[in-house]
């Protein structure tokens, strides 16, 4: 155990004396608000005699209150002030309850905090957030308002990651303007009637009123600090402006923010430089899919040529494909289009966008003149782009990206895929079914690091059979072209090795679209991951100007951007009457491979690096109906449970349709609902959600109670009358369970 521990172990034993002392003694019947009363000119001599030991000896005592929550507190802080006065009182009082309350506070900490944290979960993330951002005003707020119990807030505060010299001093702070008053109240002890004398509604009234200060003080610290960021722009901001707000990309995002603030009436402007729809419509979800989907129906197609049916082409032309998934994109487009979104009254605008001032926005327009708009507020959502690592030659590579591939109109012979995480998964797989011998390259030592090992374990050997040749644990090191013939050369743990290819393909993340936004100008802090950064309400270093979507992160998903969406425009649009920090507690993700790998919440992996403790419940979907009907007996459901509990941590399934199984867990997870209530839903027969209840069935069996059935069995052989169970005699023909 660290020294620290040891020695707060130590203090507690000591406290934990002195109170056993206090009960076995009888020692509170000395603290009664009549025994003070009368003992007061007895402890005046004392202290009169030997000043110092008694300070010492009331100042321990005290502590020794405060630490374990005694009765009596409130009449030594009167008796501090009958015997010191208010001055010494005062002080003596503050420090001895300060210090009586970190004791509470390390203890809480040293003896709980890691069991409460195990059992809680997720659920303690947003108050760490909350703790992390507004710890001290918080802490600040609960002492300055005595309405609440000292002795809950010190052991509560001890599970949250406060930091010790935060407590203090907040204490120190807080309890001090109450301190006062008791001890002033104490000088005059020999007149008062009864400790509840000093309890009048002004009084309570006053105190109350002082946790308006911590309150009034974040008012006036945000006002101090907008002043600031501000200072050099007040003379240019507008008296009036052309719009509510201004939104700066087309994408998930951005269409999101203006269409919620189209329907609350606001006036809004969204400004695209390129198509309507951002990555997701034109170069992410909607082309992938439909190059998944076209891959496996001539994957299929090519089975079923195996076996002698005819139905289906095993033949077809690359560029048909590559045209047939621009359709289908063709066929989404009108959904994210200008048209529409003039309709639902937003003012839609084509042109390269520029802040000039925190309410002003150049518009550069494809006939090449600008104009400028002003708003109240501006929503920053341009997304993000593909990266390209400088690796030596790489340039030179002929390099495609998630963006350019599209372009692609004859079918790679040898494709070498950069990445393995969902992109670069996703993206093999399409290939390789469509006829190309790709190689999948990662520099950890598996693929999807951010999935539990089975997962990945399950996705490469899924991928392999597929033809796809994996290359985890290689480093790209750099690239040559030797004539007509390209290669990568890698840096592996056996030494370099050489890869011959004829595309690449690089998929290894993106990065937030903020060049030429006049960002800098305006003093708008960018992170070093290169995204905006914001605070819990999404809002930049400029508190007018938000920012959601890849070019904020910290999820680089479509549903992320959306969820984002709403508290930027809502945020922005009403944020001086009320703001929604973001919730990022139930977020699901789903990468579409054959099977599909679905999560929500946390995974074994997860739960593992932040020491939380749970329950792994695992169904094999091999065992399902309906996945042995459709071929697709293959997968797994994994649950997270919190123990003791049926309360669902995180959940992970690989299996056909994961990405809409994932949703009853998402539901779970968001509205509290947990295994035994999943059990005890109807699902439809046979169907692959059949999963997730039999995965809390699983759940249920490991939980049955043993004792219980025990006495079920004995009066199930009382009902035979007390015979003994006889075999049973088998019957012929079928029996359905």
């Amino acid at each position: 155990m660290p020294k620290r521990r040891w020695m707060i172990v130590v203090s507690l034993v000591a406290l934990a004396g002195v109170a056993t002392a206090f009960v076995m003694l009888d020692l509170g019947r000395f603290l009664s608000f009549d025994a003070v009363k009368s003992s007061q000119a007895d402890l005046a001599r004392a202290y009169a005699e030997r000043p110092v030991v008694f300070l010492a000896g009331f100042f321990a005592l005290y502590v020794a209150a405060a630490a374990l929550s005694l009765p009596g507190a409130l009449l030594l802080t009167l008796l501090a002030g009958a015997l010191f006065g208010v001055g010494i009182g005062t002080v003596l009082v503050s420090f001895a309850s300060t210090a009586g309350a970190t004791l509470a506070f390390l203890a809480a900490r040293t003896l709980f905090r890691d069991a409460v944290r195990r059992r809680a979960g997720p659920r303690m993330a947003a108050i760490d957030r909350g703790v992390a951002r507004d710890g001290a005003l918080y802490l600040l707020t609960l002492r300055l308002v005595p309405i609440f119990p000292f002795f809950l807030v010190n052991p509560v505060m001890g599970l949250t990651p406060l930091r010790v010299r935060t407590f203090w001093w907040a204490s120190q702070l807080g309890m001090l303007p109450a301190t006062a008053l008791y001890v002033n109240a104490g000088t005059q002890l020999a007149r008062l009637e009864s400790a509840s004398g000093i309890l009048s509604p002004m009084v309570l009234g006053s105190l109350a009123a002082l946790g308006l200060l911590p309150l009034l003080g974040r008012w006036l610290a945000d006002t101090l600090s907008s002043r600031r960021a501000y200072a050099r722009w007040r003379a240019v901001r507008p008296r009036r402006f052309d719009r509510n707000l201004i939104v700066i990309g087309g994408g998930s995002a951005g269409l999101v923010t203006a269409y919620i603030a189209a329907a609350v009436r606001a006036q809004v402007t969204l400004i695209e430089r390129d198509r309507m729809g951002g990555d997701c419509l034109n170069t992410g979800c909607v082309p992938s899919k439909a190059l998944l989907r076209t891959a496996k129906l001539l994957a299929q197609a090519r089975d079923s040529a195996a076996l002698g049916i005819r139905s289906m082409r095993a033949d077809y032309d690359f560029a048909d494909v590559m045209e047939c998934v621009q359709r289908v994109v063709a066929d989404i487009a009108p959904h994210d289009s200008i048209e529409r979104y003039r309709g639902l009254g937003v003012d839609c605008v084509t042109g390269r966008a520029r802040l000039v001032t925190p309410w002003q926005v150049e518009i550069a327009t494809e006939g090449g003149g600008t104009r400028t708009l002003t708003a109240r507020n501006i929503v920053i959502a341009t997304g993000a782009r593909p990266v390209v690592p400088a690796i030596p030659g790489i340039q030179d590579a002929g390099c495609l990206t998630s963006e350019t591939v599209w372009g692609l109109r004859e079918r790679p012979g040898r494709l070498l895929v950069l990445g393995g995480g969902p992109i670069g998964c996703e993206l093999a797989l399409a290939f390789a079914r469509l006829g190309s011998h790709v190689v999948l390259v990662e520099m950890a030592p598996r693929l999807l690091v951010r999935e539990d090992d089975d997962v990945s374990a399950f996705v490469q050997a899924r991928l392999a059979e597929e033809g796809i040749e994996l290359r985890c644990g290689h480093r790209a090191l750099r690239f040559e072209s030797d004539g007509g013939a390209r290669k990568m050369v890698a840096d592996t743990a056996a030494g370099p090795v050489e890869i011959a290819y004829d595309t690449l393909l690089c998929a290894l993340g993106r990065r937030a679209n903020t060049d030429g936004l006049g960002l800098e100008a305006l003093g708008i802090r960018v992170a070093a991951s290169g995204v905006i950064e914001t605070d819990a309400w999404l809002r930049s270093s400029l508190p007018n100007v938000l920012a959601c979507g890849d070019v904020a992160g910290p999820y680089q998903y479509t549903h992320a951007a959306a969820h984002m969406a709403w508290h930027a425009a809502v945020n922005a649009l009403f944020g001086r009457l009320r703001r929604f920090p973001v919730d990022w507690s139930v977020l699901p993700a789903c990468t579409f491979l054959d099977p599909e790998v679905a999560r929500v919440g946390l995974n074994e992996q997860e739960a593992r690096e932040r020491g939380i403790a749970a329950d792994v419940t695992r169904y094999d979907i091999a065992d399902l109906d309906r996945a042995i009907a459709e071929g697709a007996a293959r997968g797994f459901v994994k649950v997270l449970t919190a123990p003791g509990s049926d309360r669902v941590l995180g959940a992970t399934i690989v299996g056909e349709h994961a990405g809409e199984l994932i949703t009853e867990y998402v539901a779970a997870m968001k509205h509290g609902f947990g295994m035994n209530r999943i059990l005890g839903t109807i699902h439809a027969y046979p169907t692959m959600a059949e999963a997730n209840k039999y995965a809390a069935g699983e759940w249920k069996k490991a939980r049955k109670p043993e004792r219980l059935l025990g006495w079920v069995e004995r009066f199930h052989r009382w009902e035979r009358g007390g015979q003994a169970p006889t075999a049973a005699v088998a019957a012929p023909g079928r029996v359905s369970p």
